[in-house]
């Protein structure tokens, strides 16, 4: 392979040869394939410059093989690539495209109209990705796994987006850990039916595939029908997704005969590992799960800044409401309000150090000092330990309330409420009082049919939330206002409770 021979991740496409790479709407493809598509994205961004330099290139394009021959193929070229949400509005796009300071535009044809505008406004060049049409690569540069490699934007939980810059190792690093913890193997075959503008699509399944020389077939978008269907069809080993994802597919599957409900249990259950992130999984949803498929979810934790963190075993078991143990390539502490090493069983923010850490936040050095501590990485989250096992009380921010002196963690209290019979989900936060410092707010979404009142809701977590104050404010809610990822939005939840 000419070029990028130093970026092993390539290095390994080029390894892999005739087997099948990528599945997807447009076909089959190989890593043969992937490779020549790659160079010939990387040749057409090039322009006959050496190299790109880490220029910024923003990419819109539907997941499939177009995407991961466009994204192998900024890298390949010396780039810095910026992936682009198909789901964002113009505004939230532009946003991207203008903070990122993005040379060049890379899409297809079906998002080329959208982007034009854009282009033209920023005298961008806009480049359309025609498979067809690239032509055999040139001599490409060498790239160092020192630089950087990937941009992806990430709100947390305050501000505007910040742009989290990953090295290629870092993303190696990530890749290598959870490969190595999740068992990854040639003979896998992944379905991947999320949005790859986040690390969850990107790099824990696409770039962990390609990789290990597995199949990853990309679904266009979630569909629960669809991905039922795709499951009984067979030949599936692995499934990754968020909480939400699962809650849907439990949802089909309820509304099925019971002939297909078995067909389609007995397919799941021939899956070697199904694992859930990027969002608390209740447990009544780890629960249905096992009833269905026979698989106990394996839940892990991460931050978009961090890669995959702790996680629960390949082998052996899996505690319900925990997040395992540290992977091999990731260091962590946990420590009290005053920066101590906190205790056995003591709630602490975890702090995280290692090769596959973030680099920095793009253009934010004021940002970045702050997230870190003598190198550790501030996550923001906060755990218990107990037996070398962690688990997540929420986000120091939004899911820790202080209320009558106690941290009450709202995870918690959200798991406890998703137990009433007329409960299907809800969010908790705190809100401001004079008394309390704050009280625990919920906001519950019930069942069809079901009823609840404010007494009645008392009465039912009185002995979970002893001495605590209980829920003292109540909101019906249609809809929980979330992410694409799934998560719920708890500051469009704190306003609800401000109208």
């Amino acid at each position: 392979m000419t070029g990028s021979s130093q970026v092993e991740l390539l290095a390994r496409v080029q390894k892999h040869g005739a087997r099948q790479a990528v599945v997807a709407t447009e076909g089959v493809f190989t890593y043969a394939q992937l490779l020549q598509a790659s160079g010939g994205v990387a040749a057409a961004l090039l322009q006959g410059e050496k190299d790109l330099s880490e220029r910024r290139v923003a990419l819109l394009a539907p997941p499939g093989f177009r995407y991961a021959a466009s994204l192998l193929g900024i890298w390949r070229a010396g780039g810095l690539a910026v992936p682009l949400a198909v789901s964002h509005p113009r505004p939230e796009l532009e946003y991207v495209i203008d903070d990122s300071q993005a040379s060049a535009l890379l899409t297809t044809r079906e998002f080329a109209e959208r982007l034009a505008p854009m282009a033209r406004e920023r005298g961008l060049p806009l480049l359309i990705v025609d498979i067809a049409r690239l032509h055999q690569a040139g001599s490409l540069p060498e790239v160092a796994p020192g630089r950087r490699a990937m941009i992806l934007y990430t709100s947390g939980t305050t501000g505007k987006p910040k742009g989290v810059v990953f090295t290629h190792d870092n993303i190696r690093a990530q890749m290598t850990g959870l490969i190595s913890g999740w068992g990854w193997r040639p003979d896998d075959y992944i379905l991947d039916v999320l949005p790859l503008h986040h690390s969850h699509g990107i790099i824990i399944i696409l770039l962990c595939a390609l990789w290990s020389g597995a199949v990853c077939e990309l679904m266009p978008r979630f569909e629960a029908e669809a991905v039922w269907q795709r499951l009984a069809g067979g030949g599936l080993t692995l499934f990754m997704a968020v909480p939400t994802v699962y809650a849907r597919l439990i949802a089909a599957w309820e509304a099925s005969s019971e002939s297909r409900r078995a067909e389609l249990s007995a397919a799941a259950a021939k899956l070697r590992l199904m694992v859930s992130g990027s969002a608390a999984l209740p447990v009544s949803v780890l629960d249905k799960w096992r009833h269905i498929t026979g698989h106990v979810l394996l839940e892990r934790y991460g931050t978009t800044e961090t890669g995959i963190v702790l996680s629960n075993p390949l082998q052996g078991e899996r505690l319900a409401g925990t997040v395992g143990r540290p992977l091999n390539t990731q260091h962590v502490r946990v420590v009290d309000e005053k920066g101590a090493l906190a205790l056995e069983a003591q709630p602490g923010e975890l702090q995280v150090r290692g090769p596959a850490v973030f680099l920095e936040y793009w253009q934010r050095p004021q940002a970045t000092a702050e997230s870190f501590v003598d190198g550790w990485y501030r996550t923001g989250d906060v755990v218990v330990k107990e037996q070398g096992v962690f688990r997540i009380m929420g986000r120091s921010s939004v899911d820790i309330i202080k209320t009558g002196g106690f941290k009450v963690s709202a995870l918690e209290i959200e798991e406890t409420l998703r137990e009433h019979p007329a409960v299907l989900d809800c969010a908790v936060v705190g809100t401001p009082d004079e008394e309390w410092g704050q009280r625990v707010a919920a906001a519950v979404m019930l069942r069809p049919g079901g009823s609840l009142d404010l007494e009645g809701l008392r009465a039912w977590a009185k002995e979970f939330l002893a001495p605590y104050k209980v829920p003292s404010r109540l909101r019906l809610v249609e809809h929980l206002p979330r992410n694409p990822m799934g998560k719920v939005t708890k500051k469009q939840v704190v306003a609800l409770f401000e109208q």
